[in-house]
């Protein structure tokens, strides 16, 4: 691997942390961005820091295996991993052709059974200028958040198991996570950035934020975290992540105690040294549920 393709040790970067609105209001963002505005409603407010942002390439001797040797931080285990920092890279090349992506059936009957069974996949774009206005349209979600909370977790189990599986699999324990892939080429253009979960205060950093689909029922609404700044995060991101490359988010776990990372607090954001023709960043995200024997 060259230095070139290694990148820089750590680089400094705006992302976009959120307040949650005052007076114990419950905090809410619609869905899709409103055609006229290119705008998400919303009513918390967003807090932009810039933080350091450390380059797991350059300081990772190994991304092939269940583990990720990060050495970023001496005061921290090195180890990266769904079960210690929340999430962990791999190096897993896929069969299916970069066509493959355009196409919703395709990925199911091509890509799904690369990855885990029983997942929802969301293709991501980015296109200047365009609004997130509905799925064809999805841009990279440029503020920090977590996908999924305890209970929306245990709505969506509720809603893609069948009722008869129920009883046996929710006194298992379970995961919801992400599976990202850069597609087409490497992601140089708002490349991914993830919190280490041992930086997180899950009860201090962390609010529930609504996600609200306008006119539809609104047993249809989501939840997701929003995320507060704190000085002591610790962010990481691979520098020119291929199609080669995966990496795998925890968005939650049934374990709930202080022996797993929960979660992991990520977000797009603009590296400010991207030279500007970089291609625009197209990755593909796939969303598994995942039970333990």
């Amino acid at each position: 691997m060259t230095s070139l393709s290694i990148g820089p040790t750590s680089i400094t970067a705006n992302l976009a942390y959120m307040k949650p609105p005052p007076s114990g209001t419950r905090a809410f963002q619609h869905t899709y961005a409103d055609p006229l505005t290119g705008e998400h409603t919303n009513n918390f407010t967003r807090d932009d820091h810039s933080v350091v942002v450390s380059n797991i390439r350059a300081h990772s001797c190994n991304i092939s295996g269940t583990e990720t040797n990060l050495n970023t931080d001496s005061d921290h285990d090195s180890t990266a991993s769904l079960d210690i920092t929340g999430f962990q890279f791999h190096h897993a090349p896929t069969t299916a052709h970069h066509a493959v992506f355009n196409s919703d059936d395709r990925i199911k009957k091509e890509y799904y059974p690369e990855a885990i069974n029983l997942f929802k996949q969301s293709i991501r774009r980015r296109t200047p200028g365009t609004a997130d206005t509905d799925p064809t349209k999805r841009q990279p979600a440029a503020q920090t958040h977590v996908d999924q909370t305890a209970t929306s977790a245990l709505t969506r189990l509720q809603r893609h198991i069948p009722t008869t599986l129920l009883p046996d699999l929710i006194n298992k324990r379970f995961q919801i996570v992400n599976l990202w892939r850069p597609i087409s080429h490497s992601a140089i253009d708002y490349p991914l950035a993830l919190c280490d979960y041992r930086s997180v205060d899950d009860e201090k950093d962390v609010f529930p934020i609504a996600l609200v689909h306008p006119g539809e029922d609104r047993s249809k609404d989501g939840e997701t975290l929003g995320v507060r700044y704190s000085p002591r995060h610790r962010w990481v991101y691979m520098y020119g992540m291929t199609p080669e490359e995966v990496v795998l988010i925890k968005c939650f776990d049934s374990i709930q105690d202080a022996t797993v990372a929960k979660f992991t607090p990520h977000t797009a954001f603009e590296d400010p040294t991207t030279p500007a023709d970089t291609p625009l960043r197209e990755s593909i995200e796939v969303r598994a549920l995942v039970f333990y024997d």
